[in-house]
């Protein structure tokens, strides 16, 4: 038994603890590309604890990336998208080359929020996908320094000041009426939609006000269809909306960063094999790689997502789950 009493101090210690707060995805041997990427999951209803772990693994097994997700979780680490405070492994965006932001309506601690914040200021670059165009929502501490980016502030927020976006309106009928991707004829040449011309998702097109930045480049318009079938004959009714676009966020540094806003992005949503490669094409464009004409987007492992909608995540999953 006192053999066992180191052993067991070290599993115990904090940092042993805190290795099981995040999953780390390593590339496959031999396969590094020397680029680390942050995704970050954090959203009541589109199911971003289970989409963005299975692009963890396609970048990493598929192309090299490190990958890192962090998750709202409750102290005992039970992921609880619920949970609007809580993200462990903030500090991991200093070494990221590239973040997937997928929160919604989050409130972190002053103390983690200035990475998110200084990642930004860095000029480094990030996927804003689906709810984070209202990633951040202050009610507990409005005198944060950071209230300034909640979705509601004058201006937009963290959205307004990013995407040119904050939270709108749903365009399509929510749970009724899916989204296809139509992509724009200007820009089609650009790399991020190499290979990409078959997008459709259940969830609905949002819709973008009419203050919509013309600086904004369109790679994707959103189509809303009559059903939840990628099948359905579009609502011509219905006028076609932005989707998937580039923008730059300049902060206080002067630094510009550039970011790709892509408002499909829930779980199911990515059962779609286009929207995935777009999603791994963003990442090499972001991070200065070649894109790939075609790039290998098979999911790793099983991937059968859950349909978004609220308090439907699946309960008791611990972040460890991920690294089984």
């Amino acid at each position: 038994m006192k053999r066992l009493a180191p052993v067991l101090s070290l599993l115990l210690s904090p940092l042993c603890l805190l290795a099981q707060q995040w999953a780390t995805y390593e590339p496959a041997p031999g396969s590094a590309n020397g680029k680390t990427i942050v995704l970050l999951s954090g959203d009541e209803e589109y199911r971003s604890e289970e989409s963005l772990p299975q692009m963890a693994k396609i970048l990493s097994q598929r192309h090299g990336f490190k990958c890192t997700v962090l998750f709202s979780q409750d102290a005992d680490g039970t992921i609880n998208p619920n949970n609007s405070t809580n993200v462990p492994g903030m500090h991991l965006l200093g070494s990221a080359d590239l973040v997937f932001n997928q929160f919604r309506f989050r409130e972190l601690p002053d103390a983690d929020m200035k990475h998110f914040v200084d990642y930004l200021e860095a000029g480094k670059p990030m996927v804003v996908v689906r709810t984070a165009t209202h990633a951040f929502n202050y009610t507990r501490n409005k005198n944060s320094p950071y209230a300034r980016f909640s979705w509601d502030v004058k201006g937009g927020g963290f959205g307004g000041l990013a995407v040119g976006e904050t939270w709108t309106f749903h365009h399509g009928n929510h749970g009724s009426e899916s989204a296809r991707g139509l992509v724009d004829g200007i820009n089609r040449a650009h790399p991020i939609l190499n290979s990409v011309t078959d997008v459709w998702g259940p969830s609905d097109v949002y819709g973008v006000n009419a203050d919509f930045p013309a600086s904004a480049k369109i790679l994707l318009w959103g189509q809303t269809l009559t059903g939840m079938k990628p099948n359905d004959p579009p609502n011509l009714k219905k006028a076609i909306m932005p989707i998937t676009w580039l923008s730059e966020y300049q902060g206080a540094t002067g630094k510009k960063a550039p970011i790709l806003c892509t408002t499909i992005g829930a779980a199911i949503d990515l059962k779609s094999e286009d929207l995935r490669r777009l999603f791994v094409n963003s990442a090499y464009s972001l991070t200065g790689l070649t894109v790939p004409k075609k790039a290998d987007v098979t999911p790793v492992g099983e991937f059968n997502p859950s349909m978004f909608g609220f308090n439907t995540y699946i309960k008791g999953v611990k972040v460890s789950d991920h690294l089984k």
